[in-house]
């Protein structure tokens, strides 16, 4: 019920998007739903709350876009429609395709070429759309905070409780602006900044540092930790004080690569603030189906995405339908659309990867050979089928879209599994506040799920001897696999362009090759650098 009440939320921004679509001439813009109008209600405040979170799982008129899966029908020029601008399918293809664990099988589909064999331009159009992404969803969080100031709730006469909640809104979009420059920070290091106290269409913005942008996302989120609610005490997908905490830690995780100073201490203290409150789900093959808003246990902050409600080709709907191969009866879909593949370097990463061991290996096989001797063949390369429209009965999805386009699956951001991966890392990196004991621990419950649908169970421990580095890099890529966190993974552990670690196809090439440095950094699109003079374009490019 909590996922069916957000998506209601989410629904009377809809409401108002159809409401504006009028042919009725009056003095008002073509669309007469102004901020004067949005605002003037507390349901109001609520419907435009409502946007800044669809944001991640809307994108525009689905009925007039392709599902970008490489027919050959739908001419190669056409990248950013409609499927191809959500938010999870861009950033998933900059995460994961530039990495050993997907290929896709269109290279004509504009923009897959260039990060499939790390030699991308900045003229990419899938860097450019999640840049633009990610801004579009700043822009309407700064417009939000900035009408959720006390003196315009004064202004509106709304008062009480009223205030009060608008007040928390208020927040929880800081937490969503915050979380974009977050994604920004990693992929782009310096981007223009804006904040509510810019004035939209007059400000030229001026350009961050990687440094200066981290020290302002910190401070955002400590000052929420206490602004917003009570871990788990939100609305299903709305943010919590769990959710501020959990970027918190991964972007102390990070820190050294942001800016050049560790802060693994930081990283264990705040995993140290989630782990009493979350379990991890007994179930590995449960995480990713259509009543996966069930895993509170686990689940920390999610995409939600619904067949009915939040239809587009981009979400889980791309993670569910594009991996090659897989018959509709095991993805709970209409059929495939024959591109996503994994390369056999990831593949090798399980030493069974039939799952009867561990259980994380969900691969299709049939049809599929293992080792990806051409890197276009939709048959060379493993599938996944870790997304399945499905529910954990084996049932249709709760609100399950008659002509099987589009699924109900939802996407963590954050998840228990991955705060155990950070404690343990940042404690083998010489973090204080935590202890290899429990980082073993820790590792080992995921390891016990994996094997035994048990986080308690000992059958597939490992040792203390064991637990370096590199297991954590590869365990991560058994665990968190096709959810978008590889690249930034291998570039922390030095292996992501560095001859330290060559998978197949890496630069182009069958058996790997090291490339420039550069491409740790994703270009900034040259139409904002044209436009903006305050802009400096990425070293390298």
């Amino acid at each position: 019920m909590k996922k069916i009440k957000f998506l209601f939320f989410l629904l009377t921004l809809l409401l108002v998007v159809v409401s504006s679509c009028t042919k009725k001439l009056d003095l008002l813009p073509t669309n007469d739903i102004t901020a004067e109008t949005v605002y003037s209600t507390s349901t109001g405040y609520r419907q435009a709350l409502a946007k800044v979170y669809a944001a991640f799982a809307l994108t525009g008129n689905r009925s007039q876009a392709n599902n970008g899966a490489g027919s050959p029908d739908i001419p190669p020029q056409i990248i950013n429609d409609e499927g191809n601008s959500d938010f999870l399918r861009l950033y998933f293809n900059l995460q994961e395709l530039t990495t050993d664990e997907a290929a896709w099988t269109w290279q004509n589909d504009a923009g897959v070429k260039g990060l499939k064999e790390m030699n991308w331009g900045g003229t990419n159009p899938i860097i450019n759309g999640l840049y633009y992404r990610s801004f579009f969803q700043i822009t309407l969080a700064n417009d939000f905070i900035r009408q959720a100031a006390d003196a315009k709730l004064a202004e509106r006469n709304i008062t009480g409780t009223s205030a009060d909640s608008i007040r928390i809104y208020k927040q929880e979009a800081r937490f969503l602006r915050a979380l974009q420059y977050w994604v920004l920070m990693d992929l782009y290091a310096r981007p223009p900044f804006l904040t509510e106290t810019d004035a939209i269409g007059t400000t030229i913005p001026k350009q961050t540092t990687r440094t200066d942008l981290f020290a302002y996302i910190e401070k955002e989120l400590k000052e929420l930790e206490t602004a917003l609610p009570a871990a788990k005490q939100n609305q299903y997908a709305r943010a919590d004080q769990a959710v501020v905490w959990a970027l918190l830690a991964r972007m102390y995780l990070n820190a050294e690569v942001y800016t050049g100073s560790p802060r693994y201490t930081d990283a264990i203290t705040y995993c140290n603030k989630i782990t009493p409150l979350y379990t991890l789900h007994p179930n590995y093959r449960e995480l990713m189906l259509a009543d996966n808003h069930l895993n509170t246990d686990e689940f920390i902050f999610v995409i939600a995405y619904d067949g009915t409600y939040t239809q587009n080709y981009g979400g889980t709907t791309y993670l569910t339908h594009g991996p090659a191969a897989v018959p509709g009866s095991i993805s709970g879909t209409n059929g495939n659309w024959g591109g996503l593949r994994h390369p056999h370097t990831f593949t090798d990463l399980f030493t069974d990867p039939s799952g009867n061991t561990d259980k994380r290996a969900q691969f299709y096989t049939s049809g599929q050979s293992k080792i990806m001797t051409n890197l276009y063949t939709g048959t060379d390369g493993y599938s996944s089928t870790k997304y399945r429209n499905k529910t954990r009965s084996g049932g249709a999805a709760p609100h399950a879209d008659a002509a099987g386009d589009f699924v109900d699956i939802d996407f963590p951001l954050f998840r228990l599994a991955e705060i155990y991966f950070i404690y343990a890392e940042s404690v083998l990196r010489g973090g204080t506040g935590g202890d290899a004991v429990t980082a073993l621990t820790y590792m080992n419950r995921i390891r016990g799920r994996a094997y035994a649908n048990d986080p308690a169970s000992a059958s597939g421990n490992i040792t203390a001897v064991q637990l370096t580095l590199d297991y954590i890099l590869a365990e991560r890529g058994r665990e968190l696999y096709y959810e978008a966190h590889r690249r930034t993974d291998l570039i922390r552990h030095g292996k992501f362009t560095t001859s330290n670690y060559l998978w197949a196809w890496k630069g182009g090439i069958a058996g790997g090759t090291s490339a420039d440095a550069k491409y740790n950094l994703f270009p900034i699109p040259p139409t904002d650098l044209s436009s903006n003079p305050n802009l400096r374009q990425n070293p390298g490019y």
